[in-house]
C-alpha cells in the first residue's frame, strides 16, 4: 500500500514545476529587448498558456477518470516538457508564432493536465482531510514562481534565453515523470489507519457526500453553476490585482518600482500561504462558510484599498486579498467533492476550472481597460466590490439548494 503522505509529495512535485507558468514574467524583458517583440506579443504567451489551460482541464478530465492519474501526470509531463523545450526552439528560430505553439499551446495543455490528475487523487487519499490534501498540491502551484523566479532570472542571464527552456524543459520533465510514477488512486472504499475504528466508536465522523455525480450530471445541477460564477469572480478580482499590483502601489502609495516589485514579490508567499492556509480551514469551517468569508472579507477590502494612501495598511489589505485568491482555487477540489461526491472528481474540476480561464481573459483585461479611461485602478476595484457582493448573493443561494438536497436525502434514506 503506498504513503497518502508521499502520493501528496509527488502532486506537489508535478504542481511546483507547472506552477512556474507564473513566472513568465522573467522572460518578458529579455525577450523584447532581443527580439524587438512588443509586451503584449511577449505577454499573449502566457495568455494563451492560461486558456489552454482551462480548455485541456475541461476537455481531459474524463481522461484523467479512464485512464488514472498516473498516466494523465505521464502525459502532463509529454506536453509540458516538450512545450518548455519547443519554446527554446522557438527562440532560437526568432519565431513568435513556434513560442506559442510550443509554451502556449502544448505547455498550456500539460499545465490542464497536470493541474488536475493529482488532485482529484488526493481527495480520494485524504477522506478525512480533503482540504489539507488539496491545499498542499495548490499550495505548490502558487509558491512555484518564487521558487522558479530567481533560476529563471540566473539562467537568463548566465546562459540565454533558448537555452534557459532548454534546461526547464528537461528539468520539469524528470520531475514530473518522476512524481507521477508514484501516482496511484487508492482502493474502492480505502480510509486511513484507524479512522474506521474511530467512526465505530463515535470519536470522528466524516460528512456524507451531498451525492455521488458524473461529471455529465453534475453539469444539469444548478450548484454546479453557483460555483462556476463563485470562482469566476474570486479569480477574476483576484487576477486583476495580480496583473496590476506592481503599478497599483506605485499609483496608490507612492513605492518606487523597486519597492512595488519587492512587495509583488512577498505578496506572492501570501498567495501560497492562503491556499493551504484556507482550504485547512474549510476542512473545519465548512466549503461553503470559507466562501462566503471570502468574499464577505473582500467586499470591504476592494471598496477601501482605493482610499487607503497608509503604506502598511494598504500592504496588509493586499495580503489578505491574495490569501483569499490562493485559498479560492484550493477550496474548490474539495467543495466538488463535497457537492458531487468522487466518482468523476477530476473531470467535474476540469468543467469548473473553465472558470479560471475566463477570468484569466476578463480580469486584467478589464482592470487596464479602466486604468486607460480614467487613468486610474481605483474604478475597476470599486466595481469589482459589487461584484463580489453578487458572489456573496451566490454563497446564499448554494446554501438553499445544499439544504434542499439534503432534506431530499433525509426523505430517501427515511423511506427506503
Amino acid at each position: 500500500m503506498k504513503n497518502r503522505w508521499l502520493i501528496a509529495a509527488s502532486a506537489v512535485g508535478i504542481h511546483l514545476s507547472i506552477g512556474s507558468v507564473y513566472a513568465w514574467s522573467n522572460f518578458t524583458t529579455p525577450l523584447v529587448e532581443q527580439y524587438g517583440w512588443s509586451s503584449s506579443q511577449v505577454q499573449f504567451t502566457f495568455s494563451l498558456a492560461i486558456l489552454f489551460l482551462g480548455l485541456s482541464a475541461a476537455f481531459l478530465g474524463h481522461f484523467v477518470e479512464k485512464y488514472g492519474p498516473r498516466k494523465a501526470g505521464l502525459l502532463a509531463a509529454a506536453f509540458f516538457g516538450v512545450g518548455m523545450f519547443g519554446a527554446g526552439i522557438g527562440v532560437d528560430l526568432s519565431s513568435l508564432p513556434l513560442l506559442y505553439i510550443f509554451y502556449g499551446v502544448l505547455g498550456g495543455i500539460g499545465l490542464g493536465v497536470g493541474y488536475i490528475a493529482p488532485v482529484s487523487t488526493l481527495v480520494k487519499w485524504f477522506p478525512d482531510r480533503r482540504g489539507l490534501a488539496t491545499g498542499l498540491a495548490i499550495m505548490g502551484f502558487g509558491f512555484a514562481a518564487t521558487i522558479s523566479s530567481p533560476i529563471m532570472n540566473s539562467l537568463i542571464g548566465t546562459v540565454g534565453i533558448a537555452n534557459t527552456f532548454y534546461i526547464l524543459g528537461v528539468s520539469y520533465f524528470v520531475i514530473m515523470i518522476a512524481s507521477s510514477l508514484y501516482l496511484e488512486k487508492p482502493p474502492e472504499g480505502w480510509m486511513p489507519k484507524g479512522m474506521k475504528e474511530k467512526q465505530a466508536a463515535g470519536t470522528q465522523s466524516v460528512k456524507e457526500d451531498l451525492a455521488q455525480l458524473t461529471a455529465n450530471q453534475a453539469v444539469k445541477t444548478p450548484r454546479f453553476y453557483y460555483l462556476w460564477l463563485m470562482l469566476f469572480i474570486n479569480v477574476t478580482c483576484g487576477i486583476a490585482i495580480l496583473s496590476a499590483a506592481k503599478p497599483l502601489a506605485e499609483e496608490s502609495i507612492g513605492l518606487s518600482s523597486i519597492e512595488a516589485a519587492a512587495l509583488v514579490g512577498v505578496l506572492g508567499i501570501f498567495n501560497g500561504l492562503g491556499r493551504i492556509g484556507w482550504a485547512s480551514i474549510s476542512d473545519y469551517m465548512g466549503r461553503t462558510n470559507t466562501y462566503t468569508t471570502f468574499f464577505a472579507i473582500q467586499i470591504v477590502l476592494f471598496a477601501v484599498l482605493p482610499l487607503t494612501s497608509h503604506v502598511i495598511l494598504f500592504q496588509v489589505m493586499l495580503a489578505i486579498v491574495y490569501t483569499c485568491y490562493g485559498g479560492g482555487f484550493a477550496s474548490i477540489p474539495a467543495y466538488i467533492g463535497d457537492l458531487f461526491g468522487t466518482k468523476q472528481l477530476g473531470a467535474i474540476h476540469g468543467y469548473i476550472l473553465t472558470a479560471w480561464a475566463a477570468a484569466g481573459l476578463v480580469g486584467p483585461m478589464f482592470a487596464a481597460w479602466i486604468k486607460d479611461t480614467t487613468g486610474s485602478y481605483g474604478g475597476s476595484l470599486t466595481f469589482f466590490s459589487g461584484l463580489f457582493a453578487v458572489a456573496l448573493v451566490i454563497t446564499f443561494l448554494m446554501r438553499k439548494d445544499i439544504k434542499k438536497i439534503q432534506s431530499q436525502n433525509i426523505e430517501k434514506k427515511a423511506t427506503a
